[in-house]
């Protein structure tokens, strides 16, 4: 009797399996479960880059809010001084002070609109538009749209309290405009955020059920490799005893 190459083969699959810690060690082990797997790695990768991907998006948001928040102070100091300026008790050097005073400040706000950047793309120039947000396994997902905050387009370029012929509804529209700006922002960032969650627990789930597939139930497989090693134990045995008995009946013919 011979040991037989089936446990040996059985033998070194297991010992593979458990050195790398996987049940699917080749396409041989498993194929159709193995073409699931290969699936479902596919997917939950997808998936935790989709995660990252927004995660970049709300670190851009956050940069974007930033450079606007700036903005909105300046403008609110604006409304201050311009409210001062109306005030029939100051001369023309007085509001040309305060003047002096609202030109640095909207000085500040064109620096903020042209120069708050992400990953060196300006985001409050007007010249952030349609850019795609991959948050999905697939490649799909949402585009961001931020709205320039220079000041030619919140309309304060040429705002001056000098003349005495000012309006503050200007100033009270450019914080408006600022704030609605703010506001889908945050509403973005909510949706990323339902977003982020959502690749995670399906990453999980996905991870879960590819171990269930993948992965070596370890416990399972040091029995088998005991069975395996008892079995050729009797088959070395077995063969050892056949060869004595052949010895002993040739040793009694001659």
């Amino acid at each position: 009797m011979t040991i037989t190459n089936a446990t040996d083969t059985s033998m070194s699959k297991v010992m593979i399996q458990l050195a790398a810690m996987k049940r699917l060690t080749s396409a041989a082990v498993d194929p159709a479960g193995l073409a699931i797997s290969k699936k479902l790695t596919s997917q939950y990768r997808g998936l935790d880059v989709g995660a990252d991907n927004t995660l970049a998006a709300q670190d851009l948001y956050r940069t974007a809010e930033g450079g606007l928040e700036s903005i909105g102070d300046s403008l609110s100091r604006i409304r201050e001084l311009a409210v001062q300026a109306s005030n029939g008790i100051y001369t023309t050097s007085d509001r040309a002070n305060i003047q002096a005073e609202i030109d640095q400040l909207k000085q500040g706000i064109e620096s903020a609109a042209r120069g708050t950047e992400f990953n060196t793309m300006k985001l409050l120039d007007g010249s952030f538009t349609d850019k795609h947000v991959a948050s999905n396994p697939d490649g799909g997902g949402s585009s961001i749209q931020l709205v320039s905050s220079t000041l030619d387009t919140l309309g304060i370029r040429d705002f001056d309290v000098t003349t005495g012929k000012f309006d503050i509804g200007q100033i009270d529209n450019a914080i408006k405009m600022v704030t609605d700006s703010r506001s889908g922002i945050g509403a973005s960032m909510n949706r990323l955020e339902h977003t982020f969650n959502y690749n995670q627990n399906a990453s999980l789930n996905l991870q879960e059920s590819n171990s269930r597939i993948a992965d070596l139930d370890v416990g399972k497989a040091i029995t088998e490799r005991q069975k395996l090693n008892i079995l050729q134990q009797y088959q070395i045995f077995a063969q050892q005893s056949q060869a004595n008995s052949m010895r002993q009946q040739f040793s009694m013919l001659m």
